[in-house]
């Protein structure tokens, strides 16, 4: 959990995906049209990978997808289902706002 807070807090906003993910590839695509200049770590790539994607997956509470695992201020969003919803009621920009990810 220490490594998943670290990485959390290096930016306003971090995305946890794996470069195979379509879901992923639509969370990092709607985070870079709004402008966001998202931390992205692609578990696949990284060789301790595995042992972040148990602790997301127990953080989320899913044993089948842990990506993406979006984080802003070093809080976890949720994944794509949490994240579509919050923007579709207008209310993720503003938390992209809040967390310095967006200054318009």
């Amino acid at each position: 959990m220490d490594r998943v807070a670290k990485l959390a807090s290096e930016r306003a906003v971090v995305v946890f995906t794996k470069s195979n993910c379509c879901m992923c590839h639509t969370m990092t695509s709607l985070l870079s049209d709004l402008g966001v200049n998202a931390a992205v770590h692609e578990l696949d790539q990284d060789p301790r990978g595995w042992e972040t994607e148990r602790e997301l997956a127990r953080m989320l509470g899913s044993r089948m997808h842990a990506v993406p695992a979006v984080f802003i201020g070093g809080d976890l969003v949720g994944g794509t289902n949490r994240v579509m919803a919050l923007h579709l009621a207008g209310e993720f920009v503003p938390m992209l706002k809040k967390a310095g990810a967006l200054w318009l």
